[in-house]
């Protein structure tokens, strides 16, 4: 009887922490170029890389005012929130490693118009989503809709 409580008691703590990790999940955008991607949460911690404006990132922790945080490739680092924005940005994540382009339509189907096409790792704003599609504007101007499954962000 006592191994059957323990082992509950196990298994609601674990689902509890893994629903209270899922519920702190947020994203956020960079704002601003060249921001500070670090190893830890304050500016004595090394420099990973460089990050530009709009980059959409997923916060996993809090520590002050610092946020850890993973991208659309599962890389892991450090931000200050002042250079975050809560506005909607994505990330193309679709054809890594090719040269293969993704269609950007003038509406949210397929039969839509090509009005650009987009590479890996490009950056949009979001403006708006419907049945599966992405609204989305490059800092360049260019508007029109993206599938959803095509890129990874708010």
């Amino acid at each position: 009887m006592n191994l059957k409580r323990s082992l509950f008691c196990g298994v609601f703590i674990s689902a509890f922490l893994l629903v209270q990790s899922a519920a702190f999940a947020e994203m956020v955008s960079i704002r601003g170029e060249n921001v500070n991607m670090r190893s830890g949460p304050g500016t004595k911690y090394e420099v990973l890389w460089k990050i530009g404006q709009g980059f959409p990132l997923e916060v996993t922790q809090k520590s002050g005012s610092w946020y850890k945080v993973r991208d659309f490739e599962g890389s892991v680092g450090w931000v200050h929130q002042g250079v975050t924005t809560k506005e909607a940005h994505a990330v193309v994540q679709a054809n890594k490693g090719t040269n293969r382009n993704i269609n950007i339509r003038s509406t949210p189907s397929t039969k839509g118009a090509i009005v650009a096409t987009a590479t890996y790792g490009v950056v949009f704003k979001v403006l708006s989503k419907k049945g599966g599609w992405v609204q989305v504007e490059h800092a360049n101007g260019v508007k029109g809709w993206i599938r959803e499954d095509l890129l990874w962000g708010d």
